[in-house]
């Protein structure tokens, strides 16, 4: 699932090239994913000849601003994007290609075809908007915010983290690394974390999201696959040694998703096979 750090990078290598270029073709491949929740207009007829104004991320949610208008990509667990060339041709799981000016297209791919683009013009009209979390990069992202919104929070920490309870666009990868650098268990629950941990968490949370954005915009290849995972710690790394003591990561597997940690630097009671 691609969650903050890459989408914010990504924002920001496309930024300088996309701002300011009009958009001159929309193909179509598979409508599955797009979502116009404009009355007067389709897709085409509503993007076409509009110049990019802006890039912005909010959580998971990569946006590009249209003259009045809204693009708005959430990528879900398998979304992605590419960057065709002349005469590349559209594989079956590709579903619509914006081109933009004369020397960038982007096409989006998804295999499960779960993500969705949407077209408005407020994006508190996209379902669930609004109801995000407080973005944990913000300047107002502060210790006090982090606090409250984590204060009657009852379940695992793990899980409270990845479905944005306490913070958007933070999902399985990110959760795993934040919590390693915290030195908290993940499966512990979140309403018996002392004042230090807590402390600790929100100090992981900003230092990690904020390292990683700078390692890939230091080193992501130029196709900026949005499921790109090289550099991190713990996250996928099952059975090799930890970074920080040398003991084999764990990982168990949680609904589908694995959880990776180290059981001697976040040590807890094993309540999961």
């Amino acid at each position: 699932m691609p969650e903050l750090p890459e989408i914010e990078a990504l924002v920001q290598r496309l930024a300088p090239r996309l701002v300011g270029q009009p958009v001159v073709r929309l193909e179509i491949h598979r409508p599955l994913v797009l979502r116009s929740l404009l009355p007067e207009a389709d897709f085409e007829t509503a993007i076409i000849g509009r110049c990019v104004t802006a890039l912005e991320r909010r959580g998971k949610y990569f946006l590009i601003g249209l003259d009045g208008l809204w693009l708005a990509t959430n990528f879900m667990l398998t979304g992605n994007l590419t960057w065709p060339g002349p005469g590349d041709r559209v594989r079956t799981r590709d579903y619509y290609t914006l081109g933009f000016g004369e020397h960038l297209a982007m096409r989006y791919h998804d295999p499960r075809g779960m993500g969705k683009t949407y077209l408005v013009r407020e994006l508190a009209s996209i379902p669930g908007f609004s109801a995000m979390a407080p973005d944990p990069l913000s300047e107002g992202y502060t210790r006090e915010v982090f606090l409250q919104q984590l204060k009657g929070q009852t379940g695992e920490i793990k899980g409270v983290l990845t479905r944005d309870r306490i913070a958007s666009g933070i999902g399985n990868a990110y959760a795993d690394e934040i919590l390693f650098a915290a030195g908290i268990y993940p499966f512990v629950k979140s309403s018996r974390l002392t004042a230090e941990q807590r402390d600790r968490l929100y100090e992981a949370l900003r230092e990690v999201l904020a390292s990683r954005i700078a390692y890939l915009l230091q080193y992501w290849p130029p196709a900026m696959n949005l499921h790109w995972r090289e550099g991190l710690l713990v996250h996928g790394r099952g059975g090799e040694p930890c970074p920080r003591c040398g003991t084999p990561i764990s990982e168990i597997n949680v609904g589908k998703r694995p959880t990776s940690y180290c059981r001697a630097c976040q040590p807890g009671l094993l309540i999961r096979n």
